[in-house]
């Protein structure tokens, strides 16, 4: 297979829709659709189920949506990767720490304080990403390291370090009824609080039909708390960056959040190598 039919089919999986994934990919929607079907053939697997008014993934395709997505941020991350050692001074190439924007910066900060001081530190950039980005970035080579969380972020494919194990807590706007509780249960959740929980991204920058207010960063998320629009089950350390307006509850029933230092295997970087050690010794 190519990338190049991996992108063709990505794009009419995720859109569901030949027409708009056409538009997406910039190309007329016959050779799209000539595309798939040639790719159907020489695998022998039905990818899509198509009608007069919808476009679906079968068993096959959804496999092949998965395998392709990995395939293409490999590509993607190789080549980004290649073209910074290339451009880098030689065996000095640097690295790129993805983090959550407004979230664990006291961590990062620390982290970054005390691999500077270390013998042949490298420069480190700091890639600030919106909810759910890190994972995406590490995958597709625009991160070399990232600060993920479990168990929301998936950190199937990656090597891994633990950082912070916390304790889950809601936050909810000052003066709920929940503030006066000593702790709430998981299962109680959003009944308990009353408001729809925050919507999401996809890896698209898409937001699911839903009733939560779609959230773009930290900052209009805590914001919107604070108004008493939305909750967040986050670590229980969130609420120091919450300000005023916004209290954490202790949840119980749930995993404790799991704060972990991510970067991919096959990596043979010697100046990552040397910045996971401090953070595990930090």
């Amino acid at each position: 297979m190519e990338t190049r039919e991996l992108r063709y089919f990505v794009a009419v999986a995720e859109e569901l829709h030949f027409g708009r994934a056409a538009e997406r990919l910039g190309i007329a929607q016959p050779p799209l659709s000539r595309a798939i079907g040639q790719l159907e053939r020489r695998l022998g697997a039905q990818l899509l189920e198509r009608t007069s008014r919808s476009v679906s993934l079968t068993d096959a395709g959804s496999v092949l949506l998965a395998e392709a997505r990995a395939a293409l941020d490999a590509v993607a991350a190789a080549e980004r990767r290649t073209r910074r050692a290339a451009q880098a001074p030689s065996g000095r190439a640097g690295l790129v720490l993805g983090s959550k924007a407004g979230a664990a910066n006291e961590l990062v900060a620390k982290l970054l304080a005390a691999y500077a001081v270390e013998p042949d530190a490298v420069e480190v950039d700091v890639l600030l990403l919106g909810p759910g980005q890190q994972e995406q970035a590490l995958r597709d080579g625009r991160a070399d390291v990232a600060i993920l969380h479990a168990p929301w972020d998936d950190v199937a494919g990656f090597d891994t370090e633990v950082l912070v194990v916390e304790d889950p807590a809601v936050l909810v706007q000052a003066g709920h009824p929940l503030t006066a509780r000593d702790a709430v249960d998981l299962t109680e959740l959003p009944e308990a609080v009353g408001v729809p929980a925050p919507r999401w991204p996809d890896r698209e920058g898409r937001y699911a039909e839903g009733p939560g207010p779609e959230v773009h960063d930290v900052t209009q998320l805590l914001q919107l708390i604070a108004l008493g629009r939305t909750y967040l089950v986050a670590p229980v350390s969130a609420a120091t960056l919450a300000g005023e307006g916004v209290v954490a509850v202790p949840v119980t029933g749930a995993p404790p959040v799991t704060t972990l230092l991510a970067w991919p295997p096959q990596s043979r970087s010697v100046a990552l190598a040397r910045f996971v050690r401090v953070a595990t010794l930090r």
